[in-house]
């Protein structure tokens, strides 16, 4: 799974956009000054989304900075038509540039295209049988593609993401809920369980890849 890091002080963005990406599967933190993403940013992040401007300095200079200090691909969120912000980004080593207001799918996108060119892409991850590529979102067992809902991958990720953890209904309550858009309650997290555990067990009334753990909750 891709590591995000959005630098962004406008809060309903970062709690947008955060939510989004982590349905489509990435990893995400967030910082909403220069000073709070530097702290973060030697962390192992496969990318950093950046606004140009920010309350304690230049996007711009932090961009310099976590480039040469870090490595790390960074897309930088810019005003629509500051042409200015496009050009000066870019000459700073900017891997891309996406101009507000954005679509959700189309930054994504262009968060795939980036990770490809930097050789940051997640890797498949196998689990027994299952096989699961969260650059096309997409899961085959035994060679053939397993169609899940947008709630159904959400729900198989959070798993993947926390293989061997015990997981509580509540935890995958908060993980999940706004994945499709829509409220999930308790009764709807059985639902999809179910249906998950439909499409991918050999036998669904005696699962082996997502286990009940008794009084708990459930484990990978």
């Amino acid at each position: 799974m891709a590591r995000l890091l959005i630098v962004e002080d406008d809060a309903a963005i970062v709690r947008n956009l955060s939510d989004y990406l982590r349905g489509e599967g990435f990893d995400v933190a967030s910082a909403t000054t220069a000073s709070g993403a530097l702290e973060l940013a030697g962390a192992d992040f496969d990318l950093v989304l950046l606004d140009v401007g920010l309350p304690d300095g230049s996007g711009f200079a932090l961009c310099s900075e976590i480039k040469g200090r870090f490595g790390t691909p960074v897309i930088f969120l810019t005003a629509s038509g500051d042409e200015y912000s496009v050009v000066t980004g870019l000459e700073l080593g900017a891997d891309d540039y996406v101009a507000k207001p954005f679509r959700p799918r189309e930054l994504v996108s262009r968060i795939r295209s980036v990770l490809r060119r930097t050789g940051r892409a997640s890797p498949v991850i196998e689990v027994g049988r299952l096989r699961v590529d969260p650059e096309r979102a997409q899961v085959t067992k035994d060679g053939k593609e397993i169609f899940l809902s947008a709630l159904e991958y959400r729900l198989l990720l959070v798993f993947l993401n926390n293989r061997g953890i015990v997981l509580s209904r509540s935890r995958l309550l908060e993980e999940i809920w706004d994945a499709a858009g829509d409220f999930v309650n308790d009764n709807t997290l059985t639902v999809y369980i179910k249906r998950l555990r439909d499409k991918i067990e050999d036998d669904p009334s005696e699962p082996t890849v997502i286990k009940t753990v008794r009084g708990m909750g459930y484990k990978l």
